[in-house]
């Protein structure tokens, strides 16, 4: 669905810090969403680290860098890393050109699937939680 000139797929889950999940099979993938690719310009770093980290939730894995920002990636869920974009260390700016495909970042193996429904999913809620962050980024 498209948020003021966003584009928000429907059918992805979102943590409040601008990174989206979808589910294969029983591995989570996650990406940036168009929000935060937009907000912040042309990537130019994505850290990704060593397969097999354990992951917390809400608590900093990893770091992505633009010309402009520097900005934290948080565990969406409890679980492990199992894989990252390693496309992304020669060419960042894919997350530019499809933030939502071939830019994703990291796969995850969650500890508990369940935990899914923490993050920011049916339609309405992530419209009202991306125009709050819309006026609060303009204020900014």
């Amino acid at each position: 669905m498209e948020i003021q000139g966003y584009h928000m797929p429907a059918d992805l889950y979102y943590e409040k810090n601008h990174y989206w999940v979808r589910t294969e099979g029983d591995i989570l993938v996650m990406g940036m969403d168009d929000f935060a690719r937009q907000l912040s310009g042309d990537i130019v770093y994505v850290q990704i680290p060593f397969a097999g980290k354990k992951l917390k939730v809400g608590k900093k894995f990893a770091q992505v860098e633009s010309g402009k920002w520097l900005g934290k990636v948080y565990a969406p869920v409890n679980g492990e890393l199992i894989e990252g974009n390693e496309e992304l260390e020669v060419e960042p700016t894919l997350i530019n050109q499809d933030c939502y495909g071939k830019g994703w970042m990291y796969k995850i193996k969650p500890s508990d699937i369940n935990e899914l429904n923490n993050l920011i999913y049916d339609p309405a809620d992530i419209e009202k939680w991306l125009l709050k962050d819309i006026e609060k980024y303009k204020q900014d």
